[in-house]
């Protein structure tokens, strides 16, 4: 049985603190994506960041995960681990990022094209972020999780791309990964309904070939098995009785 926790308006008001600031983190990593730069160094300034607003990174020490954020490198789905790689022009570098204030979570995750990138992997990503803009709108009192699930997936395959389906989306509160999980692909009826109160991490996984994926030897990398491109986006939102409310907004990205 699928147990989700109901924010308060209190848990709600903490949530917006915690996520605005993963949404500022995120905000100046963009910022530094360049070629040379190593996903080390994007590492390294996530967490200094992120501590010297009084807050800890969310991914370190997670289930042993050693780095701050994920930094995944064109065919690396998500959970890529920052290394002395240096970032080539025409790279699709996607980023994920969280961190815990005050006792709540926030968590996003946005990809970024290194300089100039071939225009299918920019079409790739306007998918995956048109998906992220729909799935979000249906964050909504009365709508079904299955709403944002198989609207993720139609999508998706309008532009002609698969999603991941051994990784997905989930509640998020005062742990990192609460219930519900939420699918990036169609889930038959009856699913849980949307109620007030409820946050939730939603993040796209668009692949260009097959929706399969496998994982690296160093146990953490997930890659396509095809090794082609893959994106992912996610932002923290909130449902409330005038709407959803996107906690990691970030208007420029």
């Amino acid at each position: 049985m699928i147990m989700t926790t109901l924010k308060s308006p209190e848990d709600l008001r903490r949530l917006r603190e915690s996520n605005r600031l993963v949404a500022e983190v995120m905000r100046e990593l963009i910022g530094m994506v360049d070629v040379c730069v190593t996903t080390l160094d994007l590492d390294a300034e996530a967490e200094r960041l992120i501590r010297s607003q009084g807050a800890i990174p969310a991914f370190k020490g997670y289930r042993g995960y050693p780095n701050t954020i994920c930094a995944s490198v064109n065919e690396e789905v998500v959970h890529g681990i920052p290394s002395k790689r240096r970032l080539v022009a025409g790279d699709v570098l996607s980023i994920d990022v969280g961190l815990r204030y005050r006792d709540f979570y926030g968590d996003i995750a946005r990809t970024v094209p290194v300089r100039e990138i071939r225009p299918e992997a920019q079409r790739q990503i306007t998918a995956a972020k048109t998906c992220l803009s729909r799935a979000c709108d249906l964050a909504r009192e009365g709508n079904r999780l299955g709403d944002i699930s198989s609207t993720i997936e139609r999508i998706a395959h309008e532009y002609g791309y698969s999603v991941v389906r051994d990784y997905v989306g989930h509640g998020i509160g005062r742990k990192l990964h609460e219930d519900p999980q939420i699918p990036n692909y169609g889930i038959p009826r009856p699913n849980i309904r949307l109620r007030a109160g409820m946050v939730l991490a939603i993040e796209p996984m668009l692949n260009a070939g097959t929706w399969e994926v496998e994982r690296l030897p160093n146990a953490w990398t997930v890659v396509t098995k095809d090794r082609r491109l893959s994106v992912h986006v996610e932002d923290t939102v909130a449902i409330t009785e005038d709407g959803p409310e996107i906690l990691t907004r970030i208007d420029r990205v």
